[in-house]
Parts: C-alpha cells; structure tokens; sequence
C-alpha cells in the first residue's frame, strides 16, 4: 500500500518538467519578424484594389465624355478620284464635219476627212488634258449639182440661218461643221452663231482643208484664243458656282452735271439673255448702284492733235480710285461669290472729252479697259463737254437709250474678255481672216461649248484639291470635329463630280458643267464649313495637359497605394505560411 501511495507524486513532476521544457524549446524557435501565428487580413488591399479599379472603370467614360465626333468620310474614294483627275484628262468627245460644193477631190471623202484631221492636229500639238478629245472625228462630205448663188452673199443672219438648215441635213446637232463653198472671187469667212462656219470664195483644195482645220481646231475647240489652256487664276466664278455683275455709274465731280440711268430697262432687255445663257457656267445675279464725287487717281493731259485730255495704258492701273470708289458694296462681297464690277465712269468738265490712248498711238475705240479678276471700266463723256455756268444747281441727265446700248455692248465685250472669249468680232489665223457673228444672247453656242469645256475641268481639277486637301487634313488631325453635315457634303460633292464625268463622256456640255459647279461648290461647303476650327476643337496633346493636372496626382496615390498593400500582404503572407510550415516540423 505504501509503494502504491508515493508513486504519483514523482509521476505529475516529471510530466510538469516535460510539458515545460516543450514550451520553452518552441517559443525560443519563433520569430517575429519572418513568421506569424495569423493570417493576414485583406480588408485593406480590397479597399485599395476597389479604389484602383473604380478609376479604371471610369477611365473610359470620361474619353467617352471627351470624345469628338467624326462623321466617316470616303477616304478611299477620294484618293482614288483625285488620283483619277491628275492622271487622266477631261476630254469632250467632240465631231467635225466639212461639207464641199463646187469641188472636185480626187480622193475618198474619207481622205479628205484623215487629211483635215491631220492639219488639225499640227495646229494643236501636245496632247490635251482638258477640252476636245486630241483623237477627233472628222467627217467630209462632197455636194455637187448643187445652186448655193445668192444665199450667203445677202446679211450674214439670213446666210447663218440658211446654212444651220444645210449643215443639219447632214450632221448632228452636237456637230460641228464648215460649209465650203467654191465659187465668186473673193474668200470670205464667217463663224455663225451656232456650231458651224461657211467660206465662200474661189480656193484651192489644199487651201479649203487647210481653212476648214483652222476653224475647227482653233476657233470651235480653243474659242479662238492662242491657248486653249485652262488658267484658273483667270476663272471669274466664285467657289459657290455664283458670279454676281455690280454695274457701277460714276458721277467724277457731280458739281458739272449728275447722269443717272434707266437700269431696269437695260436689265431687262439686255441683261436677261446674258443670264439665260451662261446659267450652266454660273449663277448670275445683277445688281447697281450710283456714286457721286468719284475721282480717279491718274492724271490726264491735253493733247491738241486729238483735241482731247489723254491717259495712257501705262496710267491704267492707278486710274481705279479705292480710297474714293466704293464699289463693293454688295451682300456678297464678303462671301463665296465672285463679284465682277463693271463700271462706266463719267468725266468732269475739266476733263471732257477724256479719251485713252493706245500703246500704238491709236485712240481707244471703246475708250475702257479691264482688269482680269476684278471687272471693267469704260469712261464716257457728255455729248457737251461744257459746263453750265448759268445754273447754280447741277443739271440733271438721263443716259439716252441709244447711249445706253452703245455702253453695254463694250460692257459686255469686256465681260466675254473677262470670261476668256474674244471681245471683237473678228478672228485672224493663219490662213486669212474670219468674221464672228453675235447673238442677241450675248454668246454663240460653240462659245457657250467651249465655257462650258474650260469650266467643267477647272470646277473638276478645283474640287479634287479641295478633297484631297480636307482628306489629309482630317486624317491629320484625329480630334478634329467631323459634323454629319460634312460627310454629306463630300458624299454628294463625289457624286456631282462622277455625274459630271459620265455627262462629258457622252458630250453633254450644259448638264456636265452644272454638275462639276455643284461637285465644287460642295467640295468648298464641305473644307470651309465653321464646325472643322470650331472651339471645341483640340489636340490630344491639349486634352492631356488639362486633365493631367486634375487625376494624375490621385491616380498615381492609388496606384501607389495599392502596390503597397499587395506587397505587404504577399509579406504577411509568407511570414504565416512559414511558422505554419515551422509548426508541422516540429509536431
């Protein structure tokens, strides 16, 4: 009994001792600063996380609040049109055709037709890119038994009428032809108001092919100009396809007389045609006005030969007054619109009669002159050039209506010189001299034809630039504002253009260079249009120096802050997984 009593005692101590000597062998084995007992927590990276991530998020609404709107614009297509206008020419297939009495060709009619061609093409060396096509069609034919006596020696407009009957028989209206007619003594040439031409006269064959080249190649296809070439500096229309003509009457000192005149009458009977016709080319408005106390700048001196105050050609560009002429007074002087100032300058009793002298030493038949982009001036003088001395108000006249038509015929002959056409009615070539009969409208149908040539390409040529130049601009720029309005304007631009092209193909003159006005005038909408440099535009560059400021301050805290809580908790958590691996060791 006794042995079984003491026993426990020794037996709880030396557990006690054990239990001791475990606890004090794994707490000298932890260390604090690699290890720990709890696993870290992730309330402070999921804030920060959540912090970076709502900026993120928020990222693209605010580009998308930023954002500029671009309409999508035909970039393809217009690289390739204005790849396709630079490279190929803008021809017209254009047909000629000569028809001979009174001879008798010892080759084909299609020989003849081949040899005249060949004339033609040495008149106009170098290939064309813009008015006829350079591969003409020339057709000939030979009328014999036929009595032309007495019908084209009365007045021209009865011998022009007669001879559109006679070309119509045998070609197109779109034709145009040369009527030769071989008989009389002396060779007279005429250019008819519509597509066709007649000599009359005794020549030789050679002679007749030779002629009959000429008209064709330099009056109907060039407009009897030395070059056919399209001069766009020389194009009085503005870029909206409008002209608009400021008839100006200017009284130099209204202290000697005042003149007014009747312009609605003038408007009226003569201006209208003028405006009918040339509504393929441009929109035509007219307006005027009258001044008073309008000088010139020039000087003029007397001349007893002529008995007459001269100024000469070299006095001309300071005779304009702008300091005292003002002329642009017109609602669309600071638009789109070209304004063509047409002014007829009145003279002062101390300068009447005022005439200007050629640089050959002629008097000016017309008395005016023009200045090619800006307009004319013809100066007219009273029929009396003395003052009335015994009225002490100025007098007041009316321009007779004879007067009248004399000052607007030079006008418009100043207006054709303007245009690019011959303002007299004559045309001197190679092989003689050929007289041009007027229209009452102001312009003859091959006249019309060859507007319409030279503008179609200049309209066509204008608007590729422009395309091209609001392409690359665009693209250049990525935050530029692109209205829906613009992409239309390009789309029906493109459009005008490829309508335009398909017209002169089939030799439609009016319908091709109403679409090549439009196809310019959208292509210039469309460049110019307020919205492109509005105020809302920037760069990128712009965009990231104002916002920068504002969020890259906050954004890189976050940043920062979150990259310091993941690396402390991948810290903690090494030091946990390392007293959990220490731990299994031990046990």
């Amino acid at each position: 009994m006794a042995e079984i009593s003491d026993s426990p005692p020794d037996s709880t101590k030396s557990m006690s001792e054990n239990i001791q000597t475990h606890t004090t062998d794994s707490t000298s084995e932890f260390d604090s600063k690699t290890m720990r007992k709890t696993k870290p927590g992730i309330k402070r990276l999921i804030m920060s996380v959540t912090v970076l991530i709502s900026f993120i998020l928020g990222f693209p609404f605010l580009w998308k609040s930023i954002e500029i709107y671009r309409a999508p614009l035909p970039f393809d297509q217009i690289d390739s049109f204005s790849s396709i206008i630079e490279s190929n020419p803008l021809l017209f297939p254009c047909r000629f055709r000569a028809i001979f009495v009174g001879f008798n060709f010892r080759v084909s009619q299609f020989e003849v037709g081949a040899e005249i061609r060949s004339k033609m093409s040495e008149l106009t060396p170098g290939a064309s890119r813009c008015g006829c096509d350079g591969n003409y069609s020339v057709s000939a034919d030979e009328v014999k038994n036929v009595d032309f006596e007495g019908k084209l020696t009365g007045s021209d407009e009865e011998a022009d009428e007669f001879v559109k009957s006679v070309v119509n028989v045998y070609g197109e209206d779109k034709t145009y032809s040369v009527l030769v007619v071989n008989e009389g003594e002396e060779v007279r040439t005429v250019i008819g108001k519509y597509r066709h031409a007649w000599i009359v006269g005794k020549v030789s064959e050679e002679e007749a092919v030779l002629r009959v080249a000429e008209i064709f190649s330099k009056v109907f296809v060039n407009g009897g100009s030395e070059d056919g070439s399209i001069r766009g500096e020389f194009m009085p229309v503005g870029s909206d396809g409008r002209i608009v003509l400021s008839f100006s009457l200017l009284n130099a000192d209204p202290r000697d007389w005042i003149y007014d005149w009747d312009f609605g009458e003038i408007d009226h009977t003569l201006l209208q045609p003028v405006i009918e016709a040339l509504q393929p080319i441009a929109d035509v408005t007219v307006e005027s006005q009258v001044l008073y106390h309008v000088p010139k700048s020039s000087f003029s001196y007397w001349d007893d030969k002529h008995g007459s105050h001269i100024f000469s050609t070299e006095d001309l560009p300071f005779f304009v007054n702008s300091n005292e002429w003002h002329l642009d007074t017109s609602v669309a002087a600071g638009g789109r619109s070209k304004v063509l100032q047409l002014v007829v300058y009145i003279t002062s009793a101390k300068e009447c009669p005022l005439q200007l002298e050629l640089p050959n030493g002629e008097i000016s038949k017309t008395n005016g002159f023009i200045s090619p982009m800006w307009g004319g001036v013809v100066v007219w003088n009273p029929q009396s050039c003395i003052k009335d001395l015994q009225s002490k108000d100025p007098v007041r006249h009316m321009i007779s209506p004879q007067d009248l038509e004399k000052l607007f015929e030079v006008l418009m002959g100043q207006l054709r010189q303007l245009l690019g056409l011959k303002s007299d009615h004559l045309y001197v070539g190679e092989s003689g001299t050929s007289i041009l009969l007027g229209s009452e409208r102001g312009f003859t149908e091959w006249e019309l034809d060859v507007l319409s040539r030279k503008h179609f390409c200049f309209n066509l040529l204008s608007c590729a630039t422009t395309l091209g130049s609001l392409s690359r601009l665009v693209q250049s720029l990525p935050r530029m504002i692109i209205m829906d309005e613009i992409g239309k304007q390009v789309k029906f631009s493109l459009e005008a253009a490829k309508s335009a092209q398909t017209n002169a193909t089939v030799g439609m003159y009016d319908a091709s260079a109403v679409s090549s006005r439009q196809s310019r005038s959208l292509a210039e909408d469309a460049f110019l249009h307020p919205s492109i440099m509005s105020i809302s535009y920037y760069s990128f560059e712009h965009c990231f120096a104002i916002y920068a400021p504002f969020f890259l301050p906050v954004i890189m805290h976050v940043l920062l802050a979150a990259l310091r809580e993941w690396k402390r908790y991948k810290q903690e958590n090494r030091k946990y997984l390392a007293w959990k691996t220490k731990a299994k060791a031990t046990s």
